[in-house]
């Protein structure tokens, strides 16, 4: 397992986690993965994030899955202040409609990784440029 996922981050506690996981499911759940937040919660190395992706990819049920990117730009623009993902997950599912709960997260993923990147941003292409208040940017292309 390790080596199938070697390019992740973690990988051999992630191959571990899995292996554990997938033995969990077999034994608790009859070969099926839960769509229950605290079941999959409970699960070895799942955390708010893997369980709301799961949630809302796998299932279709609203969740929010923030992930650093998703934090960082609701950080930059403004939407929240918070210094932890988690706690950006509950201020968003306060002030995001449940309509868009299960899209932000592939939206901004995209957007984060070619736009508003971490270091030196490219606001000079960015199609939201001129109503970013641009929280924590330093520097940009």
């Amino acid at each position: 397992m390790a080596k199938i996922i070697y390019p992740a981050g973690f990988y051999r506690t992630k191959a571990a986690n899995l292996i554990r996981i997938s033995s969990i499911l077999i034994d608790k759940f009859q070969g099926n993965v839960p769509s229950n937040k605290e079941a999959l919660l409970a699960l070895p190395g799942v955390g708010l994030k893997t369980a709301n992706l799961v949630l809302g990819v796998g299932f279709r049920i609203p969740a929010i899955c923030v992930d650093i990117h998703v934090h960082r730009i609701a950080n930059r623009r403004a939407w929240l202040t918070s210094e932890k993902p988690d706690i950006t997950e509950k201020i968003l599912s306060d002030i995001l409609p449940k309509r868009w709960w299960i899209d932000i997260n592939r939206i901004l993923v995209s957007f984060g990784q070619k736009i508003c990147t971490p270091v030196s941003p490219h606001c000079s292409t960015c199609p939201v440029a001129e109503n970013c208040p641009q929280v924590g940017v330093t520097r940009f292309r």
